[in-house]
């Protein structure tokens, strides 16, 4: 768990520019709570005034967390982008975990989080 004054920069896999999506709601309370926020979306270049990336392997700097808002099917094709990221933690929001890849990160030595990312940053465990 990060310190909350600590500033993280957060990828967030399957972000949504619709206000009712966890994904979007995550992404503006991330950046309500001081964190730089990077969106992944590969057909909309800005959600909310900040500019997505297409994929995962298209982030040229380093990610403290990655927070996961697609499911097990997709997840599964994006095995070794995700351990590409070198992430230190990997978040699986409600309905997107995915044992295999939960395994293969551990391995690579990645905190792995089965949790809510609202939850966790309206509870301070962020």
């Amino acid at each position: 768990m990060a310190d909350r004054s600590e500033s993280l920069t957060v990828a967030v896999l399957g972000a949504s520019p619709k206000k009712q999506r966890y994904s979007n709601q995550a992404l503006t309370m991330l950046r309500d709570y001081g964190h730089k926020v990077i969106p992944i979306h590969p057909a909309i270049t800005e959600i909310d005034g900040v500019a997505t990336v297409p994929s995962l392997d298209t982030i040229t700097e380093p990610v403290h967390t990655l927070t996961l808002y697609v499911g097990p099917a997709r997840l599964e094709n994006l095995t070794d982008a995700v351990l590409g990221l070198q992430a230190k933690r990997v978040i699986f929001n409600p309905g997107t975990e995915l044992p295999e890849l939960e395994a293969r990160l551990a391995e690579a030595g990645v905190e792995v989080i089965r949790g809510c990312t609202l939850v966790m940053l309206r509870t301070g465990q962020f």
